[in-house]
């Protein structure tokens, strides 16, 4: 038999999580209850909390990885670490 918890938060967080798990083709229903399963389970709370970056360092970031890529095609080649240090001026 199915029951019902009635669980508090914040409405922006309840909008982000649904619009989530719609994107990964799953209902909350099934997120909650797959954390509550493994809370059983593991008998401790699981957490792990890693860093997502914005759309406006996304967007950077593959502005980067762009121009990096543009530079390696023309960018000078080293056949040794010494030949690369001496070019630096390193010695």
């Amino acid at each position: 038999m199915n029951t019902t918890i009635l669980l508090k938060t914040d409405k922006a967080l309840k909008n982000d999580a649904s619009r989530v798990a719609k994107e990964l083709g799953v209902p909350l229903t099934t997120v909650m209850n797959a954390y509550l399963r493994q809370f059983v389970r593991d008998r401790r709370i699981s957490i792990s909390v890693e860093p997502m970056p914005n759309k406006a360092k996304l967007a950077l970031w593959e502005s980067i990885s762009k121009e990096m890529d543009k530079d390696m095609k023309t960018a000078k080649r080293y056949t040794s670490a010494d030949e690369l240090i001496a070019d630096l001026k390193l010695v």
